[in-house]
C-alpha cells in the first residue's frame, strides 16, 4: 500500500501525497530538482484538483508560463510557505494566488502576473520582477528581512539585525523600481520611505547622521509626506501662539497677554490675536501692526526662522510627490 506523504501544513492537515523518498512526495522532497518536462502540467493538475500545495519545494523548478489560477474560485491556490529560491515563473499567470511565507529568493517573475498575489512575508531578495503585472498585490507593512531584524535586534544579535537591514533596504529598493516601472507610484513611495528606516538602523545608534535622518523622518517622511509637513506647521504656529499669549504682545501701544483679572471672552480674543501674528510670523508676512515685546521676540525669531525653512520644505516635498 503507498505511504502518504509526512509533511503536515500549518493547519495540521497532511500531505495527501504519495511518499516516495524520506517519507516525502515529489513535490515536498527538497532533493528533488522539478524541472522535468511533466512537471509544470502536474503541478497544475494538482492545484486545480484542490489539493493543498503548502510547504512545496520547487527550489529551481523550471514553471515558465505556467497557469495557477483558480477559476472555480475567488480564493487563489494556496502555495504559502512554499522554496521558490531560482524558480523560473516568467511569464507565470499567478493571479491571485497565497505566496504568503515563501522563499523567492532571486525567482523570475518577468512578465508574470502577480495581481492581487498575496507576497506578504516572502522572501523576495534578488528576485526579477521586470514587467510583472503587480495591480493590487499585497506586499505587507514590511518585508521580512525588516521583522527578521526588529527580532534580532531584541534578542542583542546586532551583526545579524545590520545584515537583515541590508537585505531590506535592497528588496525596498528594487520594490520601489518596479513600482515605479508599472505606474503604481503610492506604492513606490511607500517602498522607499521603508528604504531609508532600514537604511537608518544601519547607522551608529547615537550617530549624527541617523539622528539627522531621524528628524527628516519626523518631519516630512523622507519626503513621502507634505501632510505631515503641515502637521508640523500647525503644531509649531499654536505651540508659539500660546507663548505669545502669556509673555505679550504689543499692538500700536496696547498690550495683547493673559488676564486672569479679565473675563473669558477677552482672553480668547488676545489669544485669536496671538495666533493670528504667530501666521503672520511663521509665514513671515511681517505686516507690523503687532509686534513681540520682551522674550516674546525671541519666541518670534525661531519662529520666522523655523517657518521660512519648513515653507521651503513643504515646496519640495509636495512638488516631490507630484511629479511622481
Amino acid at each position: 500500500m503507498p505511504k502518504q506523504c509526512s509533511f503536515v501544513g500549518t493547519t495540521n492537515k497532511r500531505c495527501p501525497g504519495t511518499a516516495e523518498n524520506d517519507d516525502l512526495c515529489h513535490w515536498h522532497d527538497p532533493n528533488e530538482t522539478k524541472n522535468r518536462p511533466r512537471d509544470r502540467r502536474d503541478l497544475e493538475a494538482w492545484a486545480k484538483s484542490g489539493k493543498p500545495m503548502e510547504g512545496f519545494s520547487l527550489r529551481y523548478a523550471d514553471l515558465e508560463n505556467i497557469d495557477l489560477v483558480n477559476k472555480d474560485s475567488d480564493e487563489g491556490f494556496n502555495l504559502t510557505n512554499a522554496d521558490l529560491n531560482h524558480a523560473n515563473l516568467r511569464g507565470a499567470h499567478l493571479y491571485n494566488i497565497d505566496l504568503k511565507g515563501s522563499a523567492l529568493l532571486k525567482a523570475d517573475f518577468r512578465h508574470a502576473n502577480l495581481n492581487f498575489a498575496d507576497m506578504r512575508d516572502t522572501d523576495i531578495l534578488g528576485a526579477d520582477m521586470t514587467k510583472a503585472r503587480i495591480e493590487h498585490t499585497k506586499w505587507g507593512d514590511k518585508v521580512r528581512q525588516e521583522n527578521l531584524a526588529e527580532i534580532a535586534i531584541k534578542q542583542n544579535q546586532h551583526e545579524e539585525a545590520l545584515d537583515y537591514y541590508q537585505q531590506a533596504e535592497e528588496t525596498y529598493r528594487a520594490l520601489c523600481t518596479v513600482c515605479e516601472a508599472e505606474g503604481q507610484f503610492e506604492e513606490a513611495g511607500q517602498f522607499y520611505y521603508r528604504e531609508m528606516i532600514a537604511r537608518r538602523h544601519q547607522l551608529p545608534l547615537l550617530s549624527s547622521k541617523r539622528l539627522l535622518s531621524k528628524m527628516v523622518d519626523f518631519m516630512c517622511a523622507y519626503g513621502e509626506s507634505p501632510a505631515r509637513v503641515i502637521g508640523i506647521s500647525i503644531v509649531l504656529i499654536l505651540f508659539c501662539a500660546v507663548f505669545y499669549f502669556f509673555l505679550g504682545i504689543d499692538n500700536e501701544g496696547l498690550a495683547i497677554v493673559f488676564r486672569p483679572d479679565k473675563d473669558l471672552t477677552e482672553n480668547v480674543l488676545a489669544l485669536g490675536n496671538c495666533i493670528y501674528f504667530s501666521v503672520v510670523t511663521f509665514t513671515t508676512l511681517g505686516y507690523g501692526d503687532i509686534t513681540p515685546i520682551g522674550l516674546a521676540r525671541f519666541i518670534a525669531t525661531i519662529e520666522a526662522f523655523s517657518g521660512t525653512f519648513i515653507l521651503a520644505l513643504f515646496v519640495v516635498v509636495f512638488a516631490k510627490k507630484m511629479m511622481r
